[in-house]
């Protein structure tokens, strides 16, 4: 199909879930205190000063989710396509036009001439088939992994120094959008020769890609600096501003203290931060500074049971649990507004989403019962057991999820009113890396992911993705690859809606909130904007005289 065939199938994604996403517009993005729409003409200079929480740990796009890891590929790379962030519609950047044949197996792109990476390699058909040769293959050897959100991939063709063309073994409906992600952020030739570990946490500064900056000075667990490219003008053509980032370099220090990143914000030092606690919001806005909380849009922050544990293999069990937590009171608890309760596995703004809300209420007597049904009776500590054995369940503390430490813990206290014990480690222990991927250790794992498509509930569940189930459910397999095989738009969001009943129905996960990133900003700092599930885009960045 030619490419406006392939756009108006993006529409229809987005169009079919117009009426959902419409309740979610205040999170999306929006300022709480303005974002200097009166400020004026954009100034050229100066630094951004911005605190990131967490350090970054892997700059190879494939493994970039983590968002520490997603706001400097964002910034360092290109991208085939662009998202647009609030229609959700696929646009032209580095490609300036694609058609798809009719089952989604072949993608040919035309490429905008003249653009180079940093290194001033330029970046033509031959490096962009290079890149998702490598994104699509792996490659075992180096210990670079297949993307999650390239499917089914077969093989690259250089038709000519502006056109590449991608064949697929079986149909790759996600991969349009794929090619907008920072996963699929365009590297140099000569970066993908790297190995994995050449991707981690002091070689910043050299990972050339062809993005509006690029890294230098780094400091490892400090901070880095990114320095804008005065050459760069691809910007995609759908952006007002095009040219060289307005600002001369962003300053990113880590920062894991909340009052020291806060306290620098509200006093002016910093300019820009990601990661506002729930617990601060109301203090930021008081201050007059602005907030942003744009949303993940994809799989909820959720709690995921590892069936194949003999303690929860038990249907009625995990129905037990789910029915056992009450999410409401842990966003009204902990979080704020921000934070929408979940009413699914995927959340209410993403493609494909389907309300579950029937399957996840709030029913302690129901979990009770289920619990009596299966054998499991309450003991003298109040902890259920059968044969012996006490209803005790162990879930880590996720590090990159907001406050995941004391939701856990009030999780672990509605659940004790049923008659379950749930232990709550710390992620910093020496054995957690190998931990969770046992599901007889970590019976529950704490979780999200975001993308702004249907198959970023195959990236969550899927057996050969990040599996947080752990699963070896084939009928959950085969519905999730469906959704990342079927060429049909409608079809897939029906695929889409299949998995969200199958994972509500065998209680295979507790949805508890759909996950924001929240940022603050001073009224100095104009130009915010966000990716499609909210990482930050410093090249519109500009600072006003203080």
């Amino acid at each position: 199909m030619p490419r406006f065939s392939a756009r108006a199938a993006a529409v229809a994604l987005v169009a079919v879930s117009a009426v959902m996403m419409s309740g979610c517009a205040a999170g999306a993005g929006a300022a709480t205190a303005g974002a200097g729409a009166d400020a004026g003409e954009p100034v050229t200079g100066g630094t951004l000063t911005y605190l990131e929480y967490q350090p970054y740990t892997n700059l190879y796009p494939p493994q970039a989710g983590f968002y520490p890891n997603g706001a400097l590929v964002n910034n360092i790379t290109d991208r085939l396509t662009w998202q647009d962030p609030k229609t959700l519609e696929i646009e032209p950047w580095i490609a300036t036009d694609w058609k798809v044949n009719a089952d989604a197996t072949e993608y040919t792109f035309d490429l905008r001439p003249g653009v180079t990476f940093s290194d001033g390699t330029p970046l033509d058909a031959a490096a962009v088939a290079k890149n998702f040769d490598v994104f699509g293959k792996g490659d075992p050897k180096k210990g670079l992994t297949v993307s999650e959100a390239v499917n089914n991939y077969a093989s690259s063709e250089v038709v000519d120094a502006d056109t590449v063309k991608f064949h697929f073994s079986h149909p790759s409906p996600g991969f349009l959008q794929a090619t907008s992600t920072i996963t699929s952020g365009l590297l140099s030739p000569a970066t993908l020769d790297r190995s994995l570990e050449d991707f981690g946490a002091g070689n910043g500064a050299e990972i050339i890609g062809s993005g509006p900056f690029t890294i230098t000075d780094e400091k490892v667990g400090q901070g880095l600096t990114l320095a804008a490219r005065k050459d760069y003008d691809w910007a995609p053509p759908s952006r007002k501003h095009q040219g060289r980032p307005y600002v001369d370099a962003v300053k990113l220090l880590i920062t894991p203290e909340d009052s020291v990143r806060i306290g620098s914000l509200l006093s002016g030092q910093a300019d820009y931060v990601r990661y506002v606690q729930a617990f601060d919001e109301a203090r930021v806005e008081a201050a007059g500074v602005q907030l942003f909380a744009p949303q993940t849009r994809g799989v909820n922050n959720s709690l995921s049971l590892r069936f194949t544990n003999p303690l929860l293999s038990d249907l009625r069990v995990r129905q037990a649990l789910v029915a056992g937590v009450n999410a409401q009171e842990v966003v009204d608890t902990i979080f704020t507004k921000n934070y929408p309760v979940a009413t699914s596995a995927l959340s209410s703004s993403a493609l494909g989403y389907k309300d579950e809300s029937k399957y996840y209420a709030y029913d302690p007597k129901k979990a009770e019962k289920l619990l009596d049904e299966a054998g499991w009776t309450t003991g003298s500590d109040g902890i259920r057991a059968k044969d012996g054995q006490r209803l005790s369940l162990t879930v880590y503390e996720a590090k990159p999820q907001p406050l995941s430490k004391q939701t856990l813990e009030l999780v672990a206290q509605q659940l004790k009113k049923i008659g379950v014990e749930l232990n709550v480690k710390s992620a910093d222990a020496g054995s957690y890396a190998q931990d969770i991927l046992d599901p007889l250790k970590t019976p529950l794992y704490h979780s999200m992911v975001g993308r702004a498509d249907p198959d970023v509930i195959k990236s969550q569940y899927f057996s050969k993705n990040r599996n947080t189930l752990l699963s070896d459910d084939p009928k959950l397999d085969e519905l999730l690859t469906a959704v990342s095989s079927e060429p049909d738009a409608a079809k897939r969001l029906e695929d889409s809606a299949a998995v969200q009943d199958y994972l509500a129905k065998q209680a295979y996960v507790i949805p508890l909130f759909e996950e924001p990133q929240v940022y603050g900003a001073n009224t100095w700092v104009h130009g915010i904007e966000f990716e499609s599930v909210g990482r930050p885009l410093f090249a519109d960045v500009w600072l006003a005289k203080r």
